[in-house]
């Protein structure tokens, strides 16, 4: 995927006002628009003039563009980070208006699909708009439950034009057993209501940092365990963690590496939902480093011969 230099496209530098951007727009639209320009490329250009003004004419996703810097070259292969915009405060659900169908690969990779304008037009009252924004927690966290001091970016305009942003820290309760893409409704924290009417809410989309020895899938949570050979072949008793602490775990006899055993209850779980810890073996041969462990191995291979690769049919 290409990356974008929204302002090399408007011809504008990354200090640009928000006037600044829209008079280059304007200048480039009209240059590029398919009914006057008779250059061959001029409809691409016109989209992706729209495109950069899509993004750097609303302060919420210029500060989220902008985070990635000045080193990405127009053109150059891109691959945005996972959460990257964690953090960030965005009315409605992100998206500003238009046509995203016209929109490039880059674009809805980092904003997505949402509503346009005139959807959100239609549902615009007095109340304040909401806001959202993405979260990092820890599983441990979800497991739990918590409570935690958080402090977010909202992006606004100064009175000179440029965007800036300002820190919004919340107090915030995570419930225990809350799963990936969850959100936590912070009432009357969104933005003022007009006219005195009140705020909008924020609401907070969870996702998790990761974590050295789990990952979640849903209310599952998973962990590989390496176990030694003989721990497999004959069975063995062991300490395995799980978010809520170590459990002792029975491994049956004969197992084989990628065997999946389920304790039950200790995945994210809340009182009406339960979630399982799935542990996946991972067998983990050990070196033979001296003529003693060579010759372990070999009178092995000798007393329990057997073809690991029959099934192939070699």
């Amino acid at each position: 995927m290409e990356y974008k230099d929204y302002y090399q496209i408007l011809g504008i530098t990354r200090d640009a006002t928000q006037d600044q951007i829209k008079q280059a727009y304007r200048k480039v639209a009209r240059k590029y628009h398919p009914d006057v320009s008779k250059e061959r490329d001029a409809e691409a250009k016109f989209k992706n003039a729209g495109e950069a003004y899509e993004v750097l004419k609303d302060p919420e996703k210029r500060a989220a563009y902008d985070k990635f810097g000045a080193n990405w070259r127009d053109g150059q292969n891109f691959e945005p980070p996972p959460n990257w915009d964690a953090g960030f405060e965005f009315r409605g659900a992100g998206y500003t208006g238009g046509d995203a169908s016209g929109f490039s690969d880059f674009f809805e990779s980092l904003f997505g699909h949402a509503h346009t304008d005139q959807q959100r037009q239609h549902v615009f009252k007095m109340k304040g708009e909401d806001q959202h924004a993405k979260i990092l927690i820890s599983l441990a966290d979800a497991y739990f439950g918590a409570k935690q001091t958080l402090t977010l970016t909202r992006p606004a305009v100064d009175t000179s034009g440029h965007v800036k942003t300002t820190p919004h820290t919340l107090h915030v309760v995570i419930p225990q057993g809350i799963i990936a893409g969850q959100r936590i409704r912070l009432e009357g924290q969104g933005l003022p209501g007009y006219g005195g009417s009140p705020p909008g809410d924020l609401f907070l989309e969870v996702a998790f940092q990761e974590d050295r020895l789990f990952h979640a899938e849903k209310r599952d949570i998973h962990l590989t365990l390496p176990i030694a050979p003989w721990e497999a072949a004959l069975g063995a008793t062991l300490t395995v963690p799980t978010l809520g602490g170590n459990v002792q775990v029975k491994i049956p006899p004969g197992s084989q590496g990628g065997k999946k055993l389920r304790l039950k209850g200790k995945g994210l779980s809340t009182g009406t939902q339960r979630g399982d810890q799935i542990i996946t073996l991972h067998i983990v041969v050990p070196e033979a480093n001296t003529e003693e462990q060579r010759n372990l191995y070999a009178t092995m291979a000798k007393t329990m011969p057997f073809n690991p690769r029959s099934e192939l049919g070699i």
